[in-house]
């Protein structure tokens, strides 16, 4: 069982930037495909991006060139780097994983074993 944990959301203003971090206390994430996804109130849950074991990226077209995954060095955490925030980015950001030791590719499908209790971003001015 790999338990997740998201930190670092909160209110912010229109054209800031935010940085989230998925980790798994006492644990590394060096195995896991990470995938990041967001559900805002009445809607339903999208794909925001995801990294492979390999630092493989993959991002959904409404965040590319905004949002920016990366490995945590050390490789306790995966983070998501967001900038340029809209109004519409508000919303639940939830890391999910998936055991992939060797796997180059990562899935923007909610097909994740592992997922995180999530973390509020509000952009708001």
């Amino acid at each position: 069982q790999l338990q997740l944990v998201e930190s670092g959301g909160g209110l912010v203003q229109p054209g800031t930037s935010l940085k989230l971090s998925c980790a798994a206390p006492g644990r590394t994430l060096d195995s896991y495909a990470i995938g990041w996804f967001r559900q805002a109130p009445g809607k339903e849950r999208e794909a925001v991006g995801c990294i492979s074991v390999t630092r493989g990226t993959n991002y959904a077209d409404s965040v590319r060139g905004r949002f920016t995954i990366s490995r945590g060095h050390p490789r306790k955490t995966v983070d998501l780097q967001l900038n340029s925030l809209k109004p519409g980015d508000t919303a639940v950001y939830y890391c999910a994983a998936n055991r992939t030791p060797r796997s180059p590719i990562c899935t923007m499908d909610p097909q994740y074993a592992y997922w995180g209790q999530g973390t509020q971003v509000t952009v708001s001015s």
